[in-house]
């Protein structure tokens, strides 16, 4: 059924790869993945993966360094046992937010890392929710950039509010596009919250621009959750305008710093992301739900490797 094909996990998120696994009915490839006593990464795959089409599934959350390290490692192993293509599967792509100047004297960090993966050896990239969609520009090879929000609407239609009473809340101005595309799934109105940013870590929310909140239920839409600042502040903004239930969605759950602190202390009902990134067992939540994008993943690399279009996975 899939001739040539080949699934291989690096130690990012075994648990995902495992999932997409199942759900193409393939194998994982046997792969030695350890450290020699100085800290180097040590790769050795035990499987042929000569004139194969090879899936490497491998987020490159925290630890960002070591695991984006592991990713390349590999991509090289793979090169240098002659696979035929190497796509590298990265349902989490770090270092995304440092994708232009914003000061002078600093670097453009996920260009680098773009760069990176393509001398590496990587034919093809598979992603999702980049922070910012012109980083798939960043490579000189093909990316398929998938979003978590049909996988995220699905989950809140099933919580049937009705329209009237539902209210989609743009997190800033910047995710106001994305907010449009869940009141168009899901109907309601929209709101935006004015964030104002006083440093590269602290924001402020004052406002509430758009639809009211009394007595609604209010879905706030982000493509990540890190230390959750931002997030938090417009979960207390939507409260202060009357919001009666207020949930966050989020595809990439990174909750890195005192997220957990805040987001478990904030006036939240629930809080759904997707599993494109590994969450230990400090940071789980009783509020906190996870949906798979193990289906939307293992599809786009079955159409991948039969060369057929991944568009309709975005509707």
């Amino acid at each position: 059924m899939y001739d040539h094909l080949t699934l291989i996990s690096g130690r990012a998120h075994p648990r995902l790869a495992r999932e997409i696994a199942e759900y193409l009915g393939l194998p994982l490839a046997n792969v030695e993945l350890g450290a020699f006593p100085d800290g180097e990464i040590s790769v050795k795959l035990n499987h042929n993966v000569r004139g194969r089409d090879v899936f490497l599934i491998q987020p490159t959350g925290p630890p960002v360094n070591e695991h984006l390290m592991e990713l390349l490692i590999l991509i090289d192993t793979c090169t240098r046992a002659s696979a035929e293509r190497i796509t590298a599967v990265i349902p989490y792509f770090g270092y995304a937010r440092q994708d232009r100047k914003d000061a002078g004297r600093v670097p453009i960090t996920s260009k680098l890392v773009a760069n990176l993966i393509t001398e590496s050896g990587a034919d093809r990239v598979l992603t999702m929710d980049l922070h910012a969609a012109q980083i798939q520009g960043f490579f000189d090879l093909p990316v398929d950039h998938l979003y978590g929000t049909p996988i995220l609407d699905d989950y809140f239609a099933s919580l049937e509010v009705p329209a009237e009473e539902l209210v989609i809340v743009s997190p800033d101005e910047g995710s106001i596009k994305r907010a449009m595309q869940h009141v168009e799934r899901l109907g309601g109105s929209l709101a935006i919250v004015d964030k104002r940013r006083s440093s590269a870590t602290e924001t402020q929310q004052a406002n509430l621009i758009g639809a009211s909140l009394s007595g609604k239920t209010a879905i706030l839409f982000d493509d990540m959750i890190s230390t959750a600042g931002s997030i938090v502040g417009a979960v207390d903004v939507c409260k202060r305008y009357g919001a009666k239930d207020v949930y966050v969605a989020a595809t990439h759950g990174v909750f890195c710093g005192p997220a957990i602190s805040r987001l478990s202390q904030a006036p939240i009902k629930e809080i759904v992301i997707t599993n494109s990134l590994a969450l230990g067992e400090d940071k789980e939540l009783p509020n906190l739900r996870t949906v798979s994008v193990a289906p939307m993943l293992g599809e786009a690399i079955r159409r991948i490797h039969r060369n057929e279009s991944v568009s309709v996975l975005f509707d």
